[in-house]
């Protein structure tokens, strides 16, 4: 019996992780699609920018509210509704006539994705316990890591096999076999929900994945257990919902939005945030996000190393892409081949990392933040020695290096930020790290890119290494809160058995 419940949860992992590919691999792969986009459709640059940044926005403003109502009421059919939404949304995109079409069914995409990613965390942690949870993140962060990395190469292929008239629709038409047989099987395998029985029996305690100072996650291992229908806070999704909006737009339409005046959205999105702070602490009923996690040090220290991390993570393929494309006139399948090594490193070492979570905490994930500055500076001094159309192949090692680090900082991570959540608030908990990765890569994005194109008349490749340096920057400060939670571990006093 307990075979099958452990093969049934892994069937569920299974699927959740499928899910989270085809979402998290449309945030890169339409990049080497965009010159078959202008072709195509006779887009402007406006269009193209929509094209990208609207899905990240609607995926953004969903992860909270997605969480919070899969936590309040079923994870399961939350999912799947995502998974049908996304697949519509997919052949919308692969068959829009206009440029007007592909940006609606761009956004109503990013919304798809925003509703599962939440729910495919929020399960993780209702299905796993101890060393089996870090493990299946361990596995997610796998996932993440392949499909950002690797979505240039797949479209890239694509566009190349097809053509660089009709090549950027099977970029979107991709999802649909995907999408279509992920429904009968999530109905099938995903633990439904189920009300509470009378009494239940405290569990044994799971092993520790953040370190000698963290207390025990205890909770339902396979149930959604819920006894009654929680409150969805309307005004606090209004707010939140507002105040990231107001974050995202002026770094995700920086170019596009000339003048000064989008970067007065921050303030008063800042001023919307604190509102929103407001609001939770004197609400009455449950509130869209529990204030009380970030009192966690697990909690809000991953959630910074997060952000932070994903401003550099993103920023690397944005620049190195735009590098090899334009200022070196790679084809879009030979761009995403150099990026591969980065993939099959960070691939490679989540597995790993999620099995050594459990034991070596958030050491783990400061020992991956310094090898990715290790081959991340390898990589300039790569572009330096061998410059000129070698590039690719010479920055192949430091790439995999890079990979290797990133692969020991996502999934640990995130593992260890989400250790002390409740298996019940496990969705909007996730979903409130995941808007902050989201805020992260998109203020990365813009400061890199900034200072990318600020530097292009000294040439490619000096442009490309000043971007990297932004990078580096901001996977800096990621350590620094690695190193600092490290250092008030120790200086804890050792915390007494239960």
């Amino acid at each position: 019996m307990r075979a099958s419940g452990i093969d049934t949860r892994r069937r569920a992992l299974g699927v959740c992780l499928v899910a989270a590919f085809m979402s998290g691999l449309d945030v890169s792969i339409v990049n080497v699609a965009l010159p078959s986009i202008r072709e195509g459709l006779g887009a402007t640059e406006d269009g193209l920018q929509w094209t990208l940044s609207g899905y990240a926005l609607t995926f953004g403003l969903l992860l909270v509210p997605a969480g919070r109502l899969g936590d309040a009421r079923n994870r399961r059919a939350i999912f799947l509704f995502g998974v049908a939404l996304f697949t519509l949304s997919s052949a919308a995109c692969g068959f829009a006539g206009t440029m007007s079409l592909l940006i609606v069914a761009r956004l109503v995409q990013g919304m798809a994705a925003g509703m599962l990613n939440p729910q495919v965390s929020g399960l993780i942690q209702q299905m796993f316990r101890g060393y089996e949870r870090g493990r299946a993140f361990g596995a997610l962060g796998a996932t993440i890591g392949v499909s950002t990395a690797a979505g240039p190469l797949i479209g890239g292929a694509l566009v190349s096999a097809f053509g660089p008239e009709h090549g950027w629709r099977w970029v979107f038409l991709v999802n649909l076999p995907i999408g279509v047989a992920l429904l009968p099987l999530a109905h099938r395998v995903l633990p439904a929900p189920r009300k509470p029985a009378p009494s239940v029996a405290p569990e044994a305690a799971s092993p520790d994945v953040r370190g000698p100072a963290s207390p025990d996650v205890r909770g339902p291992a396979s149930s959604d257990v819920r006894g009654r229908r929680e409150s969805m806070d309307p005004v606090g999704v209004l707010l939140l919902g507002v105040g990231v909006a107001g974050l995202l737009l002026p770094f995700i339409q920086r170019h596009q939005w000339e003048g000064g005046t989008k970067w007065l959205l921050i303030p008063a999105a800042l001023t919307v945030l604190v509102g929103f702070v407001a609001w939770e602490l004197v609400y009455p009923r449950e509130p869209l996000v529990n204030l009380s996690l970030f009192g966690k040090r697990s909690y809000s220290l991953g959630s910074a190393i997060a952000l932070f991390y994903f401003a550099g993570f993103t920023g690397i393929f944005f620049t190195f892409t735009l590098y090899l494309q334009s200022g070196l006139n790679y084809s879009p399948l030979m761009a995403g081949l150099s990026i591969t090594p980065f993939a099959l490193g960070s691939a490679s070492a989540s597995v790993v990392g999620g099995r050594l979570v459990s034991r070596a905490g958030r050491r783990l994930v400061a020992v991956g933040l310094t090898t990715v500055i290790i081959g991340l500076s390898a990589t300039m001094a790569a572009t330096a020695l061998v410059p000129g159309h070698g590039v690719g192949l010479a920055t192949a090692l430091p790439l995999l290096v890079a990979g290797v680090g990133s692969g020991l900082v996502i999934s640990p991570n995130q593992a260890i930020t989400l250790s002390e959540v409740p298996p019940e608030g496990g969705g909007s908990a996730a979903g409130v790290l995941q808007t902050g990765q989201r805020l992260g890569s998109a203020i990365g994005i813009a400061a890199a890119g900034s200072t990318f194109f600020g530097s292009l008349n000294e040439g490619w490749p000096t442009a490309f290494r000043h971007g990297l340096l932004v990078v580096l920057l901001f996977i800096a400060i990621a350590l620094a809160a690695a190193v600092y939670d490290l250092i008030r571990t120790y200086r804890s006093p050792p915390r007494q058995p239960p």
